[in-house]
């Protein structure tokens, strides 16, 4: 056998023992077998003889990780894993394979499925883990999905790596390949047109806001979150009789059918999913070859990725990490400046805390606020500018992806760490140090990566309250002119127990009737509301009057919030269904902010804040709020105040609420804790989110947080900080 690459650090047990040389040969012969009459190719050599020489001679043991085929992302894996598995034999690797359970978002969302989602992160995590530690492999080759897949996979590698790494052990090195982009679903002429036709149908019978709702959701490119927004347009057409259950069922039914390409992929929308590629890209831990594809990989592709990971595999520097925590402020910025998603903000937390750094979302906000980061996204699902064609000017070579974003933001002034380690087996500095077609100025139609800002801050950012201690919400989504519509405004809050109570209530078409006739909200509350928010007296009289006035006018705003849904109440379910049912709400739409302690999919007129803490199941203030209660959005300010109702309404004075919920409204809270409790009878015991961190902690295994306490030692927050020039 040639003289090939091994592991030159720690332990090798396929050495000293036995049974691990007699069981695990014929697993990557029949790896190597399917590979071969996959990928064709048929000069590949190897024998059960060669395979336990290389195990006992410490070549490098390689998993290819991947997902299962019932996500879309992952339907396309096996052809991955048979041309990663071909390319580590030929350059002297031991290659193995498994895959983990991958939930879909999509699948799940909407129904208690989506109960499970951020749990799988952790179960994922835990997974990968003991598939690393049970089967001794060396590095991984990952082939990155979406959801909680990619962030759970470096989480997991970054665990063992420290642990491996105390114990003495060889350091974890790894390169991540993430699926094609899934091209968006065309809708059919056919359908087009009858849909338009339904939409003239609703105008003709006096149902305007069915008509313009059907409108917007046909300028999307179709998605399998564009059909819930198309959903909750049908529901409400049938209801108001504009069209039959029958129609309803055959329109789902051919949206359905047009939606996704039959080879997978992630979906194109700039969400958890493409988000987790440009922040794992930010990572260092995916070769620029594999970043942004329209298609499976081909076997060149493969080979670079895996012939860089050949080159560190026995760099400490390069370990998981390591590229993981010298390139915190890199994805940090990078997911600040794509527009991510706010889900990733607890993943990004997590990752870093699983590498060993006593990690937060207030280090998040420090290293983004460090230096102004700016808009460099110009990403529109109603323009054509999906990650698809991302992928398209990347794989035409117009752009570079990830590096480009880098180059971009450096040429705007923001620090990035260059030197820090990458899946080429170089720095950024090194990979930066070649320009060909590295300006985002390279694509002349429909850019994505802008070289000159579209706005001069971005990302996501934190809100501090007298009621919660932190909460999440990406101002950067809403335009000068909307925020204006929000800050420093008065806003009503109409208080749901549960997502359940919210879908409920917030369908109907008369929801705000019901709101205008709640006692709870009084002529004086609207009265005071209507003097700061428009700076006037109303001509209005009565309370009903008074609230028509405002809900014309738009002065009057609302505070939606939904409670009982972080993560130990219900395993921090999306807050996807709810925010569509305000969109479609034609009034409300305009004026309402969402508050809830879930976590949020898609967008929303008004200031989207999620992830609050400490949550209702932890008894915090959100578990105390009840309708009627009055605060003051100050998003530029970055905080949420629940005002002194009765300063407000007596005196007229706009004033912090000082008192402490919890001792008013004990019996309301007692009563809520009940309801919360009961409800999670719902979700299966084992999954379960219990012993863990809150959001803004990465609502991670309490015991992966307290090892990070308690071993973090030579990463410090000073190695965060930015330098001062």
């Amino acid at each position: 056998m040639a003289d090939f690459i091994r592991i030159t650090r720690g332990d090798n047990p396929y050495q000293r023992e036995v049974q691990g040389k007699a069981n695990e040969p014929i697993t990557v012969a029949a790896l190597l077998d399917r590979s071969r009459a996959l990928a064709g190719a048929r000069d590949l050599d190897y024998s059960l003889a060669e395979i336990v020489e290389r195990l006992d001679r410490n070549a490098p043991r390689i998993a290819i990780i991947g997902g299962s085929p019932d996500h879309p992302a992952h339907i396309m894996d096996y052809e991955t894993t048979a041309r990663a598995a071909i390319r580590i034999w030929q350059r002297g690797g031991v290659p193995f394979a498994f895959s983990t359970p991958v939930l879909c978002d999509g699948t799940a969302q909407s129904n208690v499925g989506m109960c499970y989602s951020l749990e799988s992160r952790n179960a994922i995590t835990a997974m990968i883990v003991n598939q690393m530690e049970a089967q001794s492999y060396h590095g991984a080759f990952v082939i990155q999905g979406c959801d909680k897949q990619p962030l759970a996979a470096v989480s997991a590698l970054a665990a063992v790596d420290v642990t491996r790494r105390a114990r003495g052990d060889a350091p974890v090195f790894a390169t991540f390949a993430p699926a094609h982009v899934l091209k968006g679903g065309t809708i059919p002429e056919d359908l087009r047109n009858e849909l338009e036709a339904i939409a003239r149908k609703a105008e003709a019978t006096d149902h305007q806001a069915i008509a313009d709702d059907l409108r917007d959701a046909l300028s999307y490119v179709l998605q399998c979150s564009s059909n819930q927004a198309f959903q909750g347009v049908f529901i409400r057409a049938v209801a108001a009789g504009v069209i039959t259950r029958d129609e309803h069922k055959d329109f789902e039914k051919r949206l359905a059918v047009n939606t996704c390409d039959g080879k997978g992929g992630i979906c194109a929308f700039n969400g958890t999913g493409n988000s987790s590629r440009h922040v794992v890209s930010a990572f260092g831990l995916v070769h620029p070859a594999l970043e942004l594809l329209t298609a499976p990989p081909d076997q060149d592709r493969v080979n670079a990725a895996v012939d860089a990971l050949f080159s560190y595999c026995n760099d400490p520097d390069y370990s998981v990490s390591e590229m993981v925590k010298a390139n915190v402020e890199n994805a940090i910025r990078i997911h600040a400046t794509t527009g991510g998603s706010t889900n990733l903000m607890m993943h990004m937390v997590s990752g870093v805390i699983h590498a060993g750094v006593d990690f937060s979302i207030w280090d998040y906000e420090r290293i983004k606020d460090a230096r102004p980061i700016p808009d460099l996204f110009d990403y529109s699902l109603t323009q054509s500018r999906t990650i698809f064609e991302l992928a398209e000017q990347c794989c035409s070579g117009q752009i570079r992806g990830m590096e480009t974003v880098m180059y971009e933001l450096i040429r705007n002034g923001v620090p990035m760490n260059v030197d820090a380690p990458t899946a080429t087996g170089s720095t950024w500095r090194a990979r930066l140090a070649d320009t060909s077609n590295l300006s985002a100025e390279g694509v002349k139609q429909n850019p994505i990566i802008l070289s000159r800002p579209r706005r001069r801050f971005s990302g996501v950012d934190v809100l501090r309250s007298n009621f919660f201690d932190s909460a999440v919400v990406k101002i950067s989504g809403m335009p000068d002119a909307q925020l204006d519509e929000f800050d420093s405004k008065l806003a009503v809050v109409l208080y749901f127990e549960n997502e359940d109570e919210a879908n409920r209530m917030l369908l109907d078409d008369h929801y705000l009737e019901s709101v205008k006739s709640d006692e709870a909200i009084t002529r004086d509350d609207l009265l005071r509301i209507y003097e700061h928010n428009a700076k006037q007296t109303p001509c209005a009289t009565s309370r009903e009057e008074l609230f028509d006035q405002m809900l014309h006018e738009k002065i009057i705003k609302f505070a939606v919030v939904i409670s009982g849904q972080g993560p130990e109440a219900y395993g921090m379910p999306e807050m996807f269904t709810p925010m569509q049912h305000v969109n479609a709400n034609r009034h409300l739409k305009k004026l309402a902010m969402i508050l809830t302690d879930g976590r949020y999919s898609g967008v929303s007129y008004g200031a989207a804040i999620g992830h609050i803490t400490p949550e209702a199941k932890r008894g915090g203030g959100i578990l105390y709020l009840q309708t009627g209660d009055i605060i003051q959005s100050n998003l530029r300010a970055r905080n949420i105040t629940l005002i002194d109702r009765k300063a407000l309404c007596e005196d007229g004075e706009v004033v912090a609420y000082s008192g402490r919920l919890s001792d008013e409204r004990r019996e309301l809270g007692a009563e809520r804790l009940r309801l919360i409790n009961r409800r999670l009878l719902d979700i299966v015991p084992t999954n379960r989110m219990r012993d863990v961190t809150d959001a803004a902690h990465g609502v991670v295994p309490s015991s992966v947080a307290e090892a990070a306490l308690e071993t973090f030692v030579e990463f410090t927050h000073r190695d965060l900080a930015v330098a001062s020039d």
